[in-house]
């Protein structure tokens, strides 16, 4: 059985810096006034009782990701370890697979004018690095890893945590999972309790 990368982020020990973000756009040099990983804030609540909630985000590299099929070029593919990925050459810019993503994870690059989204820093993974947001992240809330390894830090997390996923109605079937969401109190559908302990 090969890899299968997934990524977890525990709610509970992001502290909203933003390395994330930040360590993304360097690696990457993704452009200004776009973003492959950023952290939403989320308000919850009515005056006087308000709440704060941060919520990383990225693409999910779903394991039956809507993205794909739609693409009239094929310039989105999946790799066997999971991994979603474009192929600058081919995309077109047509904004297919945008539409078709439910997790706003894909954008047009304003410079190249082709589909843009997180790669989980695949060449980063290939030569045994972390993703640089997980590499930066200050609060020690990413973790990645290959789920087909049990003794992985993800695999081990799933195994014991209560983890959400983003719309899993979609039937995507996304490979971020979140650690310490609180559902009531995030956005309407946006993440549900899929497995782990209660």
């Amino acid at each position: 059985m090969g890899k299968r990368y997934a990524m977890v982020i525990d709610l509970r020990k992001c502290v909203g810096c933003h390395a994330c973000t930040v360590a993304c756009k360097s690696e990457n040099n993704v452009p200004l006034g776009v973003n492959r990983s950023w952290v939403e804030e989320l308000e919850t609540g009515k005056f006087p009782n308000v709440s704060r909630h941060r919520l990383p985000r990225l693409c999910n590299h779903c394991e039956n990701p809507s993205c794909l099929n739609v693409c009239p070029v094929k310039a989105t593919y999946q790799l066997e370890d999971g991994t979603v990925l474009v192929d600058y050459d081919r995309c077109i810019g047509c904004g297919y697979c945008i539409a078709a993503c439910p997790y706003d994870a894909r954008f047009i690059n304003p410079e190249r004018k082709t589909a843009e989204k997180c790669t989980y820093c695949h060449e980063r993974v290939e030569v045994g690095l972390l993703p640089a947001c997980v590499n930066t992240c200050i609060g020690g809330a990413r973790f990645f890893g290959d789920l087909n390894d049990p003794n992985s830090e993800v695999s081990k997390l799933l195994a014991t945590q209560a983890v959400t996923v983003s719309k899993p109605e979609t039937n995507n079937r996304p490979q971020t999972y979140y650690i310490g969401a609180d559902e009531k109190s995030l956005r309407p559908n946006l993440l549900k309790i899929v497995g782990g302990e209660n």
